[in-house]
């Protein structure tokens, strides 16, 4: 193989296999180098939160097998981050010292959890969820655990407090904002989260300020909320994740809150792309600049980087699509939550089923769903087509929504 036909994924998440397999569809599979910075290959991550960090039996779910990744002659380095990105010569350094030339190079880097600034990410009962790791750090914890206190309210943290609580521990949620899910969910479906969790018995606090943290012996033993002493058995840390953008900051790419691309991928440099959880793109829906955090978006962009690269340019235009467990909620949701938007509430089948349908200026731009599959689906499907139907003909439990999009036999 010529080195300058090269294609160099760095990345070991759902956006670099979904790549690999796309490229490997088209043919070129045998000009392709994966660079993993950990030591397995690209697995599904959403069963972190869920199965796997409760399962102590249960192995990371990989994407494509070894042999696969062989037989489409692709070479994976797996425990060999990416260090450096030599932009006028083509090339990626490792931590092993090895170099690989490129005729494109895709970051894939995804997103690192964040941490307090004073508080030390290396106490023993302090804990985040990124990767199969951090999963297996906890799942062996769980038997000494008695209490479990989750430090912010969003999809990730409200995850891990219901398998916990399923596993019998105490649960306590801190979030600083007036209400959950604060930046993913309308204000009507965080509600609903807040009750359906505290009717279980889990203590949810809302509006709190976290302050001094007491450390002894390597280990968080108390913080302050509101000024009140709270004693720590361990602590989650779900306060959110930021794209890691280190190699692209470091090769001078344009970065913002993301490596900054255009609607076929590219970066600032025309032969580097970037998907994914790290990738600040165009806007869609009318959303402006936007980076999404979902295996839907990390699929669909890969997508789109494999036409680019083959020459044939696709912009990303793919409605997106967000979804997650915990305890009896299933919650999906299709499009982006519109500002000042009329929100419209759809009864299910039983009372802990229904799905809320957001319009802005007449148009139809999300829906969210409890426990109703059926209308996650027909959503999706009106808002790829841009269908807006009316919201009292949308609302009627007697109209399915799937009867909108699905033609008449």
């Amino acid at each position: 193989m010529n080195s300058e036909d090269s294609i160099v994924i760095v990345g070991g998440g759902h956006a670099a296999a979904q790549l690999c397999a796309s490229l490997a569809a088209a043919g070129v599979g045998g000009r392709i180098d994966l660079v993993c910075e950990e030591a397995v290959l690209p697995y599904q991550r959403p069963p972190l939160s869920k199965s796997y960090v409760k399962n102590p039996d249960e192995t990371p779910q990989l994407h494509r097998g070894e042999a696969w990744y062989a037989q489409q002659g692709i070479r994976v380095h797996q425990g060999d981050a990416a260090t450096a990105i030599d932009r006028a010569g083509r090339s990626v350094t490792l931590r092993s010292g090895a170099h690989l030339r490129y005729r494109w190079l895709v970051l894939a880097t995804g997103t690192r959890a964040r941490h307090l600034p004073h508080l030390s990410p290396s106490l023993d009962n302090v804990h985040v969820l990124r990767d199969a790791a951090d999963a297996q750090r906890l799942r062996a914890l769980w038997p000494a655990m008695q209490q479990l206190t989750v430090l912010g309210g969003g999809f990730i943290g409200l995850e891990l407090a219901a398998t916990a609580q399923a596993l019998g521990k105490k649960v306590q949620v801190l979030e600083a904002a007036p209400r959950l899910l604060m930046r993913s969910a309308s204000a009507e479906l965080s509600n609903h989260v807040l009750q359906t969790h505290r009717n279980s018995g889990m203590d949810i606090r809302l509006g709190v300020s976290v302050g001094d943290f007491e450390v002894a012996s390597n280990r968080l033993s108390a913080l302050t909320v509101d000024g009140v002493r709270t004693p720590v058995d361990s602590l989650l840390l779900g306060i959110g994740a930021a794209p890691e953008t280190s190699l692209a900051e470091q090769a001078g790419l344009d970065c913002g809150n993301g490596v900054v691309v255009d609607a076929g991928m590219r970066t600032s440099d025309p032969a580097i792309l970037a998907i994914g959880d790290c990738a600040l793109f165009p806007g869609v829906m009318g959303s402006g600049a936007i980076r999404l955090e979902s295996v839907q978006n990390a699929n669909d962009q890969a997508k789109v980087a494999a036409a680019t690269i083959m020459g044939e340019p696709h912009h990303y235009e793919a409605v997106p699509w967000f979804w997650t467990e915990q305890a009896s909620l299933r919650i999906q949701m299709a499009g982006l939550l519109p500002k000042n938007a009329s929100c419209y509430r759809r009864p299910g089948k039983d009372e802990t089923s229904f799905s809320l349908l957001h319009y802005a200026q007449g148009q139809l731009r999300c829906v969210e769903s409890v426990n109703a599959p059926a209308d996650h689906m027909a959503a999706r499907k009106l808002l790829e087509l841009k269908l807006s139907p009316a919201p009292e003909q949308a609302c009627n439990p007697q109209v399915a929504l799937r009867t909108m999009v699905t033609p008449a036999a």
